[in-house]
């Protein structure tokens, strides 16, 4: 196979590309051009994305289908999969990378923030093993939908820039029609993109590297006395942070390997991710995680073991004593939780209507918790619900009837206001804020099944259509969307989710 890129073609003023991660030696990647596809046709543009990009629309609407598909280049692509190596369910790979992605190139968007454009589904590269470098539809539409709902949600995330069918199948346990989704980032490097050079004992390439991501995401270390230090230290709290707000919206990854988290703390990979339904803290929906490694509640530990990982990459950018190195790396990584306890319980204040800290606040909210798993209470509509008894009492009982028996709650409520009368706030105002941080609407798995069924099945994408519009705007009542709020009824709940590769 062929893996030099063609001349790129199409309108030049489409994109603005300035590729600097092309500009890093060979070894960081494998230039490689997408394969054509038969019948390329644009399920979605996100508009208002590629305006923020800087993009030009008029031309993305008019030939989108080609570019988006990867039939046609826009000029100034430099197309390439990026070498990276991972822990994948704690068993080290020492070459991943890239197996069915393409990086287009990078583009500087309205705010001045360097951003990746790239294609996921375009066909093999020198990293798709014995992969096809295809993607079906239907985690096509998942990354889509739940991307721009995290998006929405306000938590960091890759963004989905376009959706295109290929008109060429794809061939998993069942023939599919095949897609490809344009993926935004704010990089694409990885942890495991530093494991791929030290494993190799590359310590020039991971010093690069190094500096490349601090130059990009951090520049602010660069003057530290210590800056591979400092950029560690970032890179953690900015995962600290992350997987804080997966938990506050109840979200499941589904697949933390070192190579799905980004050292820019975004968000990344949609495969296997689902949203609670009933609170469960060991809730797991992958049906590739047999063992519940990357449960709900497991997820703050799993990301520390990740950043140990990218710690044990830079120790000897740290300092030339090899013991000076790891006491520093072990002390880096030993504040990762209480940074982490800080978010998260920053947060669920926010969440149930406190403004100020007091001691019994994580006791409180552990009971709350507790009582969710016992009574079996959605998560997100409880907490929706939350906050009309914090507006008024009377809305109680609807709060109840959340949980499998009204009792669950009820001793809890009477703690609860007690609480809340140490505040300021008015019950007006409280209810407000907390409406602010606790979303009507969530991608819920149910809804993302149903519309990719209809999509698959009958080339309808109505449903996929009204669920990235009622999650674009989570917080905000819309009567109009009723349906999309309702937990799933037992015979419409999603047990597994699956990766789709």
């Amino acid at each position: 196979m062929n893996y030099a890129p063609p001349s790129p073609t199409g309108n030049a003023e489409a994109f603005a590309f300035d590729n600097s991660y092309a500009r890093l030696p060979q070894q960081f990647f494998a230039r490689v051009a997408p394969t054509p596809v038969a019948e390329p046709w644009l399920i979605k543009l996100n508009r208002p994305l590629a305006e923020e990009l800087g993009l030009d629309v008029a031309t993305l609407e008019r030939e989108g289908a080609e570019i988006f598909s990867g039939n046609r280049l826009p000029a100034g692509a430099d197309p390439l999969a990026m070498a990276y190596a991972g822990h994948q369910f704690g068993t080290f790979v020492p070459q991943l990378g890239d197996g069915r992605a393409i990086l287009l190139g990078e583009v500087i968007d309205r705010n001045g923030k360097r951003r990746d454009i790239q294609l996921k589904g375009p066909g093999q590269t020198p990293f798709s093993r014995r992969g096809d470098g295809r993607a079906a539809l239907g985690p096509v539409l998942r990354e889509y939908i739940v991307s721009e709902a995290m998006y929405a949600l306000g938590i960091p995330t890759t963004r989905a820039l376009a959706a295109v069918v290929t008109g060429q199948p794809v061939y998993r346990e069942q023939i599919l029609p095949g897609a490809i989704v344009t993926r935004v980032a704010a990089s694409h490097m990885r942890v495991g993109t530093f494991q791929f050079f030290a494993a190799r004992g590359d310590m020039e390439s991971v010093k690069v590297l190094a500096d490349y991501a601090i130059d990009r995401h951090y520049p602010e270390v660069k003057d530290a006395e210590r800056p591979y230090l400092a950029f560690y230290k970032a890179v953690t709290a900015r995962q600290a942070e992350l997987i804080a707000r997966w938990l506050h919206v109840g979200f499941i990854h589904g697949v933390m390997n070192t190579d799905n988290m980004t050292i820019s703390g975004e968000t990344i990979d949609f495969g296997p991710c689902a949203f609670l339904d009933a609170y469960d803290p060991k809730k797991v929906f992958s049906s590739i995680d047999q063992v519940g490694r990357y449960a709900y509640a497991s997820q703050p530990a799993i990301g520390q073991w990740n950043l140990a990982r990218l710690a044990e990459t830079l120790v000897p950018l740290f300092d030339d004593n090899q013991d000076t190195a790891v006491e520093l790396a072990n002390d880096a990584l030993g504040e990762y939780g209480a940074i982490f306890q800080r978010y998260w319980l920053g947060g669920m204040r926010r969440k149930i209507g406190l403004a100020m800290s007091e001691e019994g606040d994580l006791d409180l909210l552990q009971a709350l918790l507790t009582a969710m798993h016992q009574g079996e209470a959605d998560f997100t509509l409880a907490f929706r619900r939350l906050c009309d008894s914090a507006r008024d009492p009377a809305a109680d009982a609807v709060l109840a009837s959340t949980f499998a028996s009204a009792e669950a709650i009820g001793p809890w409520l009477q703690d609860w206001r007690q609480r809340l009368s140490r505040e300021q706030a008015t019950p007006d105002d409280r209810a407000t804020a907390m409406k602010a941080v606790n979303p009507a609407y969530i991608p819920r798995n149910h809804r993302i099944e149903e519309a990719i069924a209809a999509a698959t099945e009958d080339a309808d994408f109505s449903l996929f259509e009204a669920l990235v519009e009622v999650t674009a705007n989570p917080y905000a009542d819309q009567p109009q969307f009723a349906r999309y709020q309702a937990p799933p009824s037992p015979q419409e709940e999603v047990q597994r989710t699956f990766c789709g590769t």
